[in-house]
């Protein structure tokens, strides 16, 4: 916790529920016992309130303990683990009340069992240090399960947008264009965009955006952003103030994670400038009529995402809010992929999974990405098309993806689209089910390519796969166990 007052709540009420139920005394027999109500010692075992010291002095008489054992921060052996890790910063930093959990009913579970529960605490901990895991990692997993729980759609924020919009006479009807959004910036929210100063810090270059507060606030953008990017960055900053988010973060892309708070008010922001950019009432038109389409139009699908000026990321990640909420599609992926052109490297650098973790997800095993992947493949023809410059739109690609050794089939589509630096590319994955027959009539068009498809290299049968990055060790690894058991097996017979 974050208080010092909290810890010494919470262990006091952790010692006073453990002694009596080492001695078998209910709460109505020490309540009798002692003068207090029964509400009362409740609310002190779950460390919500501190009794009075003439109150202690009683309650530790009749538990036969002295006042001073119950007052010190001093714990038993068997809840010695439960203290440690009050006095740390770990329960401070998780979002429990962000899924529904109260702080006292996890230490409730502690105290029925600290030696069981504190062997499986580190037990996480023990896997994050082997796999490398850093604090923000949790922070950012624990974000994408908020995401889910709430199928990645926020109703308030959708109407924070519409009140902004009409409180600065904006029409829903229209994307506001960049300069609107940075004059609203500047006269609104007195906060100055540069450009200039980006080229005197080499250090700032893979960033997008820095936020100076101050006297007078300033938002640097990196001159190499689209214009559609600098319209996110700045329709972000104005998310940051008009919903008054703080605790937040400075930059964009992450440098340093503080809180889970930070992450989420960061969420809040980029939600907003994604509402704000992609008007949800127009967005779900167009996209009705796009789905009703009898053939796949990758045309039609650029020509929606231009009509908003925005980015591919900005586009399909919209559609993950809004495609469960008035589609029902529910179960999706998104995915971002980077590569440096020229090497075998694709990296996973965003993904968002909803109903469920499916089957193309990020590896902290340094395994090989299926080439197979849509995802993927559209690298080498973004490749081809700079190096010839006809490179003039974003890429389009789509493919029926069937993952082996799985009933699970996806409708995937991807786009990419090359900035100065980098190759990126940005999917989404539709579980195809019979909901999804329904409402996307191209879904059989025979021009979307089916491909079947796995997770990793290192993990796939497909022994004939021209696209193989890697040999199947993993695979081969758990056929070798697999034949050793049977062989032990037999010899027991």
């Amino acid at each position: 916790m974050r208080l010092q007052e909290d810890v010494i709540r919470l262990i006091l009420g952790l010692k006073i529920k453990q002694l009596r139920t080492d001695k078998n005394i209910s709460l109505t027999d020490l309540a009798n016992k002692t003068g207090i109500s029964v509400s009362y010692l409740n609310e002190i075992e779950k460390g919500k309130k501190h009794p009075k010291p003439s109150k202690i002095a009683v309650i530790a008489d009749v538990l036969g303990v002295n006042y001073d054992y119950l007052v010190s921060l001093q714990l038993s052996k068997r809840l010695q683990p439960v203290g440690e890790l009050l006095r740390s910063n770990i329960l401070s930093e998780l979002p429990l009340e962000h899924f529904g959990l109260d702080i006292s009913r996890l230490l409730d579970l502690f105290a029925t069992a600290p030696a069981k529960l504190s062997a499986f605490v580190n037990t996480l901990l023990e896997i994050s240090r082997a796999f490398d895991l850093r604090v923000e990692q949790f922070y950012f997993s624990a974000l994408r399960s908020y995401q889910e729980l709430h199928d990645n759609y926020f109703e308030e924020l959708e109407l924070e947008v519409e009140r902004f919009l009409e409180h600065y006479q904006l029409s829903p009807d229209q994307t506001p264009s960049y300069e609107q959004l940075a004059g609203i910036l500047s006269t609104v929210f007195n906060i100055n965009i540069e450009t200039e100063t980006w080229s005197q810090y080499p250090e700032l270059t893979p960033l997008r955006s820095v936020f100076i507060p101050g006297v007078q606030p300033r938002l640097l953008l990196n001159p190499n952003l689209t214009e559609q990017q600098r319209s996110f960055a700045v329709a972000r900053e104005i998310g940051f103030q008009a919903l008054q988010l703080q605790p937040r973060p400075y930059t964009s892309t992450w440098v340093r994670v503080g809180s889970f708070e930070e992450v989420l008010n960061n969420l809040k922001a980029s939600y907003f400038a994604g509402a704000l950019l992609l008007n949800r009432d127009r967005l779900v038109q167009d996209l009705e009529a796009f789905f009703e389409q009898p053939t796949w139009q990758p045309k039609l699908l650029l020509q929606i995402m231009e009509n908003y000026q925005t980015s591919p990321e900005t586009f399909l990640h919209r559609l993950t809010s809004l495609l469960p909420r008035f589609f029902n599609i529910k179960q999706l992926f998104f995915l971002r992929f980077h590569h440096d052109a020229g090497s075998d490297n694709y990296s996973l650098t965003k993904e968002l999974h909803l109903a469920g973790l499916h089957n193309p997800h990020a590896s902290f095993l340094n395994e090989h990405y299926c080439r197979r992947w849509v995802s993927l493949t559209l690298f080498q023809e973004l490749e081809q098309q700079k190096l010839s410059g006809n490179l003039r739109q974003p890429l389009v690609g789509i493919q029926r993806s069937s993952y082996i050794n799985s009933t699970n089939e996806y409708l995937v589509l991807a786009l990419a689209q090359p900035t100065e630096s980098m190759n990126g590319t940005i999917s989404i994955g539709l579980l195809i089910n019979e909901n999804l027959r329904r409402k996307v009539r191209f879904l059989n068009d025979p021009a979307i390519l089916q491909r079947l498809v796995n997770e990793t290299c290192e993990r796939c049968p497909a022994l004939d796969c021209l696209e193989r990055a890697s040999p199947p060790l993993i695979l081969e690894k758990q056929q070798w166990q697999e034949k050793v058991v049977q062989t032990l097996e037999v010899l027991k017979d």
